[in-house]
């Protein structure tokens, strides 16, 4: 029998998360939980949840992947006449979401999405495989399209066409770095006792502070 809802339920752990032992960098602590979270899971742990506001003033959330953290900022890649480019291009403001459940760990963070540099752009679209530049170039990310099979046969006829040219990075298509305001730490703790530690940006310090669960 498929249990309620409401009885789904689990501990969380023993692991632990004090003030006393963090680090006045929330940059060192991230990146301390993301190569935890890399030598125990697999399965995507770089995925997080971006969200950001749309013209109607509504939150709007899908799941990206980080591919970089660089001058304190939290790198992602899309194409830039995408639905969630076009949200940012209106209103800067994001959050960015990591939930890693086999270490009981979240951590949220709050701030502004600018685009990066042509240079960066172009670093991690060369870095890319093959097919991965060439369905850059494929798809028109968030528009509508007959079927699947258009996108397949658009995908076919450019591998065709990059066998004898140069794969071109288009100008559509690049990187948001979020600079963070605001960074909470959660790790899960037995009885709904949680830990949480947000970090606040003040100038170019952090303010530290535990918060109730």
């Amino acid at each position: 029998m498929i249990k309620s809802m409401s009885d789904v339920r689990r501990e969380y752990g023993s692991l632990e998360l004090s003030i006393n032992d963090a680090h006045e960098d929330p940059y060192v602590l991230f990146e301390s939980w993301l190569s935890d979270i890399i030598k125990t899971d697999n399965y995507d742990p770089t995925s997080m949840l971006l969200s950001t506001i749309s013209d109607k003033g509504e939150p709007d959330s899908r799941v990206v992947l980080l591919k970089g953290l660089h001058d304190g900022r939290f790198l992602f890649y899309t194409n830039y006449s995408s639905t969630k480019a076009k949200q940012i291009e209106r209103n800067s403001n994001v959050s960015l979401n990591f939930f890693w459940p086999f270490l009981s760990r979240q951590i949220r963070i709050k701030g502004k999405a600018f685009k990066i540099s042509d240079k960066e752009n172009d670093a991690y679209f060369y870095s890319r495989p093959m097919l991965s530049q060439i369905a850059a170039i494929a798809s028109p990310q968030s528009q509508k399209i007959i079927s699947r099979l258009e996108l397949e046969a658009k995908m076919n006829k450019l591998i065709q066409f990059y066998n004898t040219e140069e794969i071109v990075r288009p100008e559509y298509w690049g990187g948001y770095g979020v600079q963070p305001k605001e960074i909470e730490f959660w790790q899960g703790r037995d009885n709904r006792l949680h830990d949480r530690l947000r970090y606040t940006r003040i100038g170019k310090s952090w303010n530290i502070y535990m918060l109730a669960p």
